[in-house]
């Protein structure tokens, strides 16, 4: 299970994804900054929606549990389940495994911001104006 610190963490996006990490960013209004990533190392199997609100996490069912021993050949030490408004008809559902799981919290601008304090930092995007 992930237990996530005390905070309104009702938007979330995936922030970066590459191929040794998903970086997913939430906060209460995620159209300027994030105060909250959820980032999971070494992801082996992702389904996740780009753009999703109240996430519910819950352990993987039995069946999800085998889809992803299945499909990378072993059970991961991280395997995290939700479901979440995705904008859709009916919740939308997320799996994630992967090596490890960490929490990260302080603000994380996603446009372009001199003079910031401690704590706070540029999304990976946010380049300097030319």
């Amino acid at each position: 299970m992930i237990e996530l610190p005390e905070g309104s963490w009702w938007d979330w996006d995936i922030v970066d994804w590459t191929p040794g990490r998903l970086r997913l960013g939430a906060g209460h209004d995620i159209s300027y900054a994030h105060g909250l990533e959820v980032v999971f190392g070494d992801p082996v199997f992702v389904t996740c929606p780009s753009f999703f609100q109240d996430p519910v996490f819950r352990a993987p069912t039995p069946d999800e549990v085998r889809l992803v021993a299945r499909q990378v050949g072993e059970i991961p030490s991280v395997l995290i389940a939700f479901e979440a408004d995705a904008g859709g008809p009916s919740p939308a559902s997320g799996l994630v495994a992967a090596g490890r799981l960490d929490i990260v919290q302080g603000t994380v601008f996603r446009y372009w911001r001199e003079n910031l304090a401690v704590g706070e930092r540029l999304a990976s995007w946010v380049k300097p104006p030319a």
